[in-house]
């Protein structure tokens, strides 16, 4: 599964940035959660967001919540991340994750964890 993410960029302290999650896959492959993390310098890598397949159900970090919003639209193979309020303390590379399996084996379905190449947020304050 190939995954590009695109939305990235400079902000001020208050803005807004809508980031995107491009998914390419062979059509054995079944994408079940979805989500965007972050890694800021000198940190680990964190949890922002996360949505199951249908969209149903979501989870997010503490320190977004009530700013953020993740969704995806599955006709599209795309998983976006709505960012309002932003923070100096968001700016980041944000990356995107999707988990799921490929079915294209004989007996047993083959799971799969993949990255994108991450986009970077930098929020000025």
């Amino acid at each position: 599964v190939q995954l590009v993410e695109s939305g990235g960029g400079l902000v001020q302290a208050g803005g807004s940035l809508r980031l995107s999650c491009a998914a390419t896959a062979g059509s054995t492959f079944k994408i079940n959660i979805m989500g965007w993390y972050r890694q800021a310098p000198g940190k680990q890598r964190e949890l922002v967001a996360a949505i199951t397949s249908d969209g149903g159900s979501t989870n997010y970090a503490d320190s977004v919540k009530g700013r953020f919003s993740i969704s995806r639209d599955n006709a599209k193979s795309t998983m976006y991340l709505q960012m309002n309020s932003l923070k100096p303390e968001d700016t980041a590379v944000y990356y995107c994750n999707a988990e799921g399996r490929d079915d294209s084996g004989s007996s047993f379905p083959i799971p799969f964890d993949s990255w994108g190449q991450g986009t970077q947020v930098t929020v000025s304050s």
